[in-house]
């Protein structure tokens, strides 16, 4: 599936007009440089299968590891987490989403959250910003630059394209924290994480 999203967002970006091609150096291989015209940016392609997106801190943390790099951020969704049939494919500046990620962490720090430097922190796409649960502030990107193209996933399989991933994204595939399964079940129940109790059993 990552690697269809991932297609689907080069193919999306191909037929809206933009040349997409490899940043030399970056070291990341979700980034890319888009082109149309005058207008080029750098872009981050970040895929997601619960309708958030996340980038982590850099060691020190004084700023975002890939985050701060780019001019914009290309995030493809699906479009229902349960059936999904498209991938919903957005275009959001890169200021925005940074000021996004920004509040979102500081609202979490400021609640008591803890954070570990270099584990995603993770942002809804799609749910209504509020200041209660905290993980929903600086939410909803997807609501205010919605999709320029939704590309159907069976064709999305079939489009060629590498569909690496960065080192912040492989790490949020490594199972998951406690916390994050918190956040993941107070997402899907529309619940503060704060209020899960999960027990585990060996």
């Amino acid at each position: 599936m990552k690697g269809a999203l991932f297609g689907a967002a080069i193919s999306a970006l191909e037929k809206d007009g933009w040349k997409v091609a490899r940043v030399t150096g970056s070291g990341k291989s979700s980034v890319r440089r888009i082109t149309r015209g005058k207008d080029s940016k750098v872009v981050s392609i970040r895929t997601t299968q619960d309708r958030s997106i996340a980038f982590p801190r850099i060691e020190g943390d004084k700023s975002w590891r890939t985050l701060d790099e780019v001019d914009a951020v290309v995030a493809a969704s699906v479009d229902d987490k349960e059936n999904p049939q498209c991938a919903n494919i957005h275009l959001l500046p890169g200021d925005e989403m940074r000021d996004r990620f920004n509040r979102t962490y500081q609202a979490r720090l400021k609640a008591g959250h803890t954070i570990p430097i270099g584990r995603g922190v993770w942002l809804s796409l799609y749910a209504d910003e509020s200041t209660n649960p905290v993980h929903h502030v600086g939410a909803g990107a997807g609501n205010k630059y919605p999709p320029f193209a939704k590309v159907p996933l069976d064709a999305a399989a079939l489009i060629s394209a590498e569909s690496e991933v960065d080192e912040e994204e492989s790490k949020a595939d490594e199972g998951l924290t406690i916390a994050e399964a918190k956040r993941r079940l107070g997402i899907t129940f529309g619940v503060d994480p704060s209020s899960i109790k999960i027990i585990v059993e060996g």
